[in-house]
């Protein structure tokens, strides 16, 4: 029978390999009483485990003895913390959000209609998608940094796992429809897994996949702009480098368009040098920002002015002028539609949460705030149902509108109901204006802003850190680019469970030995100058031990004490008289 000890008693660094004494023992005994836990009914006991594990961060928990009516503001405030925050509202905050919302604004103007031909849909649907979601995000969200939008990798993975299904231009409507389908079950999937507190499943997509998942996204958006960049009137479907390297190629055949290229080249230039100035220059953050809506005004003008789209350039065309129409009628709730809308809405919706609570971490982490994953996840769910019904896509987090929502001195989320209200009046007036914008503006301004997703310093450390997270990294980054978006995402998503796999089943064991003159202990292999206990093996094992794994570590701790044996015999030195394994995980 063990004895449990006092902090004083206890010997945690393995400083002494001696048991307390049998005064220690009595003395303690004497004083405090062990003793066995009260039993409970299995349905009791039960219940206070789901209960730890699923909703051991309830926030209403302290307020469970309140009135009624303490409850019901309680839960309203949970839903909508604007009815909390918005108490201590005031002018100098405002300022701060309408100079951000104004500079998000022009930047997602732009963005959104170039997005939204990512996703195969007509321009005013990305400007739709802009306007009501983040205006119930601005109620129901929790992050004062993350500006919401259509986000280009999200756009690019709807419009290629929709194409899979329908085609964009000869099925236009079913398209559509299956479009709001696919957002209305994406936000039922953001939605259900905030309230059944089950946000840790989007942590199975390891930190490691995600950057090879998105930078091998940014390339694939990167080179499905070329269409765009060159005016390519016949394009291939499939995203894969070598299918668009290959069509690019048998199109210059036919020759490109000058115009076209000047253009594109001309203006992804100067959006590029933007971007260089703002990232030597915080202070200049507004320079890229607002450069997207200059570039689009500058060409627009040119093409007016010139009657370039008479010689090829092609251009936008009409975008429908009004805000957002009712689309509940349009989507799929029977027929053989609905199961493929889920299936599409699951995984771009898990896609989309990922990027957004990742944002959000990042910039609330940076202003030393706390953000609630599962409210999160139901605010971005409820956003997204309610879009679906609104002739809107999925949206989320837009990392370079939230990094200049950020820059730009934002305090609350009323810089996404001023960067809404803008994109308001460019549907019911600017429009028109839009007509003779060129496609390859869009092309250079979404190159541009894709860029950022590259992120080949973390890949770098990934390789230097961990060579498995490396391959996990590596093989999304290959499998988007090489083969399909959703390809790419199921090689990430299979690499992390692997991982996750072998850690639980395979877990790190080290020998440990003493460092001299002190009482601690480390693994020999990353401090050299810790020294071995003559005659005693110590051997920790950094994880819990499970039934998956106790056969390796019993394999793996007597394998050491057989080699262990075999080096000290060789020697002429004592056997090993002593094994402590050490399984604590401070």
């Amino acid at each position: 029978m063990g004895h449990a000890l006092p902090d004083d008693v206890e010997n945690k660094e393995l400083g002494h390999l001696s048991s307390p004494n049998n005064e220690q023992l009595e003395n303690y005994s004497s004083v405090h009483k062990v003793g066995l836990p009260p039993r409970r009914k299995f349905v009791r006991e039960f219940a206070d485990a789901f209960r730890e594990t699923f909703f051991s961060d309830d926030p209403l928990r302290p307020y469970k003895h309140q009135p009624k009516s303490k409850k019901f503001i309680l839960g309203l405030q949970f839903l909508f913390p604007v009815l909390e925050w918005a108490r201590e509202y005031n002018l100098n905050k405002f300022k701060g959000d309408i100079i951000s919302g104004l500079t998000i604004a022009s930047l997602c103007i732009p963005q959104d209609i170039g997005y939204a031909k990512l996703a195969n849909m007509d321009p005013q649907y990305g400007l739709y998608s802009s306007f009501v979601p983040p205006l119930v995000y601005a109620a129901m969200g929790s992050s004062r940094d993350i500006a919401i939008g259509p986000v280009a990798v999200v756009s690019l993975l709807l419009g290629s796992l929709l194409q899979d299904e329908l085609d964009p231009v000869n099925d236009k409507d079913e398209y559509r429809r299956l479009a709001f389908t696919a957002t209305f079950f994406a936000g039922v999937t953001q939605a259900a897994l905030g309230f059944l507190r089950l946000g840790f499943l989007i942590e199975f997509l390891s930190h490691a996949a995600i950057v090879g998942f998105m930078g091998g996204a940014a390339i694939t958006i990167a080179l499905q702009q070329l269409k765009g960049f060159f005016g390519i009137k016949k394009f291939t479907k499939n995203t894969d480098i070598v299918s668009v390297l290959k069509s690019v190629f048998d199109s210059a055949q036919h020759g490109w368009n000058w115009q076209t290229v000047l253009i594109g080249l001309v203006f992804l230039v100067l959006l590029l040098v933007a971007r260089y100035i703002g990232k030597k220059n915080k202070k200049l953050f507004w320079i890229p920002a607002i450069a997207p809506l200059v570039s689009v005004i500058l060409s627009t003008f040119f093409v007016y002015i010139t009657h370039a789209d008479e010689h090829g350039v092609q251009i936008v065309k009409k975008i429908d002028k009004g805000i957002n129409p009712s689309s509940v009628s349009h989507i799929y709730f029977t027929g053989p539609f609905v199961a493929k809308g889920f299936r599409i809405g699951v995984v771009a919706g898990m896609v989309a949460l990922t990027e957004a609570v990742a944002i959000g971490r990042t910039f609330a982490a940076m202003k030393d705030y706390q953000l609630d994953g599962n409210k999160e996840m139901v605010a971005l769910g409820t956003m997204n149902i309610v879009g679906s019904m609104t002739s809107c896509y999925v949206t989320t987090g837009s990392f370079s509108r939230s990094a200049v929502n950020y820059m730009s001195g934002c305090q609350t989320t009323v810089s996404n109901v001023v960067m809404s209200l803008v994109v308001m009046l460019t549907l019911l007036v600017l429009t028109p204006l839009f007509k003779y914008t060129p496609n390859a503006i869009l092309s250079s301004i979404i190159i541009s802003a894709v860029l950022g997703l590259i992120d080949y310093e973390s890949a770098y450390l990934i390789w230097k850190v961990d060579k498995f997270d490396f391959i996990a990294c590596i093989g999304a980054f290959f499998g988007v680019v090489f083969v399909s978006v959703e390809i790419g995402l199921l090689v990430a998503v299979s690499i992390s469970l692997a991982k996750i796999l072998l850690q639980v089943t395979r877990p790190r064991t080290a020998l440990l030995g003493n460092i001299p003159r002190t009482t601690i202990y480390r693994n020999i292999q990353q401090y050299p100058e810790a020294t071995r206990v003559p005659a005693v093996l110590i051997v920790r094992v950094d994880s819990a031990i499970y039934f998956s794994n106790s056969n390796y570590v019993k394999e793996r701790i007597l394998r050491w004490l057989r080699d262990e044996e075999e080096k000290l015999k060789a020697k002429g030195l004592p056997d090993i008289d002593f094994l402590i394994v050490e399984m604590s995980r401070n």
